[in-house]
């Protein structure tokens, strides 16, 4: 089985384009839709990296990332954080919060996949 991905997104076309991407490339790739659980998601999926959208229904991507990088299990925890708006501030807070790397829609696929490889590495 390959590396676990969880992809925390609202938008279903986001989520069908990653997820077939992802699942193509051999990723065991887990979705979920809300912010207001995610952190307990993701606690419970052990995922080897988090694909999480910045503005998310219940909380936002951010103060879930906050919430990752306070805990020790979940501190070096990989997040590739996505948002809809690409204006460098959101590129700074994403950053400041501990976002491992940051990327703005729309985006490609190659854009994805290689941000993702990276990440986790072979």
């Amino acid at each position: 089985m390959g590396k676990r991905v969880l992809l925390i997104e609202d938008e279903p076309n986001i989520v069908t384009a990653i997820s077939f991407l992802l699942t193509r490339d051999g990723w065991d790739v887990r979705t979920h839709d809300n912010g207001a659980d995610a952190v307990e998601v993701i606690h419970a999926a052990r995922p080897d990296l988090v694909i999480l959208d910045m503005m998310l229904p219940g909380r936002t991507g951010l103060e879930i990332l906050r919430a990752l990088r306070a805990e020790p299990g979940t501190a070096a925890l990989p997040v590739l954080m996505l948002t809809a708006r690409g204006q460098t501030h959101d590129r700074a807070l994403a950053e400041s919060s501990g976002a491992s790397r940051f990327m703005a829609k729309p985006f490609s696929n190659t854009e994805v996949l290689a941000s993702v490889r990276e990440m986790v590495g072979p």
